[in-house]
């Protein structure tokens, strides 16, 4: 095969693999858009370069071109909510230059029913059994069965204790598993992918079920100050 039909057939394959990667995202967009009406929530498919300032966590500062894109919010369930698709780029050097990459991934944010100090929480990886051998170690909690599922960091171990109390830990080993951030007012539910629409409502759930779990003292604790 001369070089002009292989040029020719791999422009063809890069041609359909464009259009059906443009339908299937055309595809997501209105069905998250479908999905937010029955929510009573808000749908913006724009670009928003302004959602790494409005909330402190370190998964929307990475990279740079920073940007939110397909995004619900409103109230949902009793909680001010926003979901979201993120884009950020990072770049390698090679013979060829510099080569830009895209990462993509999606996320909801919640507003805490009370002030959180910082806690977070993910499903536990090889590298984390690696480094907890070499001594660098997370919380460990009284069922080894949360321990070894999630891996558990913040500056204060009490506060921790006291979120991830029995009937927490049951409910996270029982719920779909995301990375979660809490932080002051906001907490944030994300993977390392774009989420389906049934996966924006799971990570909403799992942040809700913590919030509804929280112990009677604490609550009152944190709301006078404490």
């Amino acid at each position: 095969m001369g070089d002009f039909w292989i040029a020719l057939l791999i422009a063809l394959v890069a041609g359909a693999i464009a259009y059906w990667q443009y339908r299937a995202a055309q595809q997501r967009r209105q069905a998250l858009q479908k999905w937010a009406a029955s929510e009573g929530l808000t749908f913006d498919p724009g670009r928003d370069f302004t959602v790494d300032e409005q909330f402190p966590f370190a998964c929307l500062r990475q990279g740079s071109r920073r940007y939110a894109y397909n995004l619900t919010a409103g109230n949902w369930r009793g909680y001010p909510y926003l979901g979201f698709d993120y884009h950020y780029e990072t770049y390698s050097y090679g013979k060829h230059g510099r080569r830009t990459h895209h990462h993509h991934f999606s996320a909801v944010v919640l507003k805490c029913p009370i002030p959180f100090r910082p806690l977070f929480i993910r499903p536990e990886g090889f590298l984390d059994k690696l480094t907890e051998f070499l001594g660098f170690d997370d919380i460990d909690f009284e069922s080894l069965e949360f321990s070894r599922a999630f891996y558990v960091k913040s500056p204060d171990k009490r506060w921790a204790y006291d979120v991830l109390h029995p009937r927490t830990m049951e409910f996270l080993l029982n719920s779909p598993r995301f990375s979660l951030q809490f932080d002051g007012e906001y907490a944030i539910a994300y993977r390392s992918y774009r989420f389906s629409v049934e996966e924006f409502e799971q990570a909403a759930e799992v942040l809700r079920g913590i919030f509804e779990r929280l112990p009677r003292y604490l609550v009152q604790e944190q709301r006078s100050g404490g």
